[in-house]
């Protein structure tokens, strides 16, 4: 068993501040210390929109994530996601459970969007995808139906 530690991070403590250099130039990350502490078995991090979505220039792109546990719970503001090919809007006080390899996009937000992720493992990938490729993993027999959908 992975020996783990306790781990407090005040909310004004200086290892509590956001920053740059995350998966998305257009957000902020916090690392709450939790994956330290579980030697990278959890991740929980806090993310915030660091620009506006306009200026994101169509958000993250479709992508997935190798994890076996990715979940989303929206602290303040809201977010547009598309999950296989669904359009979801998750506002405050609203959680997500993403399951392992869900093909999705995070498209709009509001200005204070602000949301707690909570992934297992730590150290998860992250796989940048086409929508040539998304349609066809998500109808393999009917690939251009659904690309001419996103083209609209």
């Amino acid at each position: 068993m992975t020996e783990t530690t306790f781990s407090h991070q005040k909310a004004n403590s200086p290892e509590a501040c956001y920053t740059d250099g995350g998966l998305r130039s257009f957000f902020a990350y916090r690392d709450t210390g939790v994956a330290a502490a579980t030697k990278g078995k959890v991740r929980v991090q806090l993310v915030r929109a660091a620009h506006k979505s306009s200026e994101a220039k169509g958000g993250t792109g479709f992508h997935f994530h190798t994890a076996d546990v990715h979940v989303v719970y929206m602290v303040r503001g809201w977010a547009k996601f598309d999950y296989d090919g669904i359009n979801t809007l998750v506002e405050a006080g609203d959680c997500v459970h993403q399951r392992p390899g869900i093909v999705h996009s995070l498209y709009d937000w509001s200005d204070d969007m602000e949301f707690m992720e909570i992934i297992m493992p730590g150290d998860f990938a992250t796989t940048e995808i086409t929508p040539a490729a998304t349609a066809a993993a998500r109808h393999p027999t009917r690939p251009a139906e659904r690309i001419n959908r996103w083209r609209k």
